[in-house]
């Protein structure tokens, strides 16, 4: 792997950096007041985000005088090759917050999360969400938040059309065509295939017709069949004019904000969206479905981000600042304000509890969250899969041929 080399380049740099100047990464953890310093990066989930980031460090660094936070908020589109050019020029941050990390704890660019985490904060996680961070008995990563996906329709528009919720695929690209014949205005159906959220479209389709990422024995299996099928149904209805217009580019977030003004009948998207909708303004007649599905039973994709913590040669006064960011995060009424304020779901048990209490009609979403299929993101191969199916998806929107960029990725993946 290119980061492989990167890493190894980097270690070579610091220890000749050591030898030369006496000094470690760790060596620079003191601000110019000589409080603790700590760095974080975090992706940027909705209009709130940074708001809330500001609000959190200003609050901390005040209830914390001994220790200097920063948190830089990077966009979705972004946060992947932001952090691959600090890697590569020894610049990433103390703590992490992304989707992915497989590839990182590969390059031994990470501590065990237990490293970094109190016991108390830790025990309060899921462990069904810990276990998706988990690499030979070890965990590398805390769970941040969670969110479910569904379809979410229009209920003015379909009734306008006079047509029924869609379950089956064939049933959607019907309620498509009408609705596309009696109300040209609007976009039938919405998808996204760009860098925030193309690895989702692919997982929708290809779950949802007996296909995946993975094999049941957990082996890649990126070209199988039932894979080139939904690709080339979720290609077609593009090509049939019955979904927005660029797919390639226009991310989840174009796509809600057209279902809240109404330019936008069906969408697969997380259980935030009516938060997403209310903070933007919109006003819409809503009901949520499940997921249409070619293999008789819907598959709802879950979603779950991370926090991780690079390995830069801590001292014990420095771990212990790190944990107290995580402590002070994790507080449970902090936390769940975290979680509601863009309405995704909690990783901790108590953050669920008070969830509930809040809004009971998120229960059921909680509930979703048991039945569904997580991207394999314990795989070291993950951000290399999550990249190449949506360069798949791209491609073949440009009209190359759907199996022959499967198998070509599934060869650059393992090697078959």
């Amino acid at each position: 792997m290119k980061k492989k080399l990167v890493a190894s380049l980097l270690v070579m740099s610091m220890a000749f950096g050591m030898v030369a100047c006496g000094n470690s990464k760790s060596d620079d953890k003191k601000s110019e007041d000589g409080k603790t310093a700590i760095s974080v990066v975090a992706a940027q989930y909705g209009q709130n985000t940074s708001d809330w980031w500001d609000n959190f460090v200003k609050d901390f660094n005040k209830d914390n005088p001994d220790i200097d936070l920063s948190v830089e908020v990077v966009s979705w589109n972004d946060i992947s090759s932001v952090i691959d050019t600090r890697i590569s020029g020894g610049k990433e941050p103390d703590i992490l917050n992304i989707d992915v990390f497989a590839d990182y704890q590969a390059d031994d660019l990470l501590l065990p999360i237990q490293d970094v985490v109190s016991e108390e904060t830790y025990n309060k996680m899921y462990p069904a969400f810990l276990e998706q961070s988990e690499i030979d008995g070890t965990v590398w990563a805390i769970p941040d938040l969670a969110s479910a996906r569904a379809m979410y329709y229009n209920k003015d528009i379909l009734d306008a059309a006079g047509v029924e919720v869609p379950t089956t695929w064939d049933e959607l690209k019907a309620a498509c065509e009408k609705i596309k014949e009696t109300n040209p205005d609007v976009y039938p159906w919405g998808i996204d295939m760009t860098t925030d959220e193309g690895q989702a479209a692919f997982a929708y389709y290809t779950w949802n017709n007996g296909g995946g990422f993975v094999d049941e024995d957990g082996e890649w299996a990126l070209n199988s069949d039932a894979n080139v099928e939904a690709v080339e149904y979720e290609i077609g209805l593009v090509k049939d004019g019955l979904t927005n217009e660029k797919p390639a580019t226009e991310t989840r977030y174009d796509l809600q904000d057209l279902f809240g003004a109404g330019k936008l009948a069906m969408v697969i998207a997380p259980n935030s969206l009516p938060t997403y909708c209310a903070d933007g303004g919109y006003e819409v007649n809503y009901g949520v479905a499940s997921i249409p599905t070619n293999s008789g039973t819907s598959v709802s994709a879950g979603v779950m981000d991370r926090f991780m913590c690079f390995d830069h040669d801590y001292s014990d006064e420095q771990i212990e600042a790190i944990k107290t960011f995580f402590d002070y995060f994790y507080d449970d009424a902090r936390y769940s304000e975290w979680v509601l304020m863009e309405g995704f779901l909690p990783a901790t048990q108590s953050g669920a509890e008070a969830m509930v209490e809040a809004d009971p009609s998120q229960e059921s979403w909680i509930s979703i969250l048991d039945s569904c299929k997580f991207y394999p993101t314990a795989k070291a191969e993950w951000a290399d899969v999550k990249k190449g199916v949506i360069d798949v998806e791209q491609r073949a929107l440009d009209g190359e041929d759907v199996k022959t960029l499967l198998d070509e990725l599934q060869t650059t993946i393992a090697g078959e």
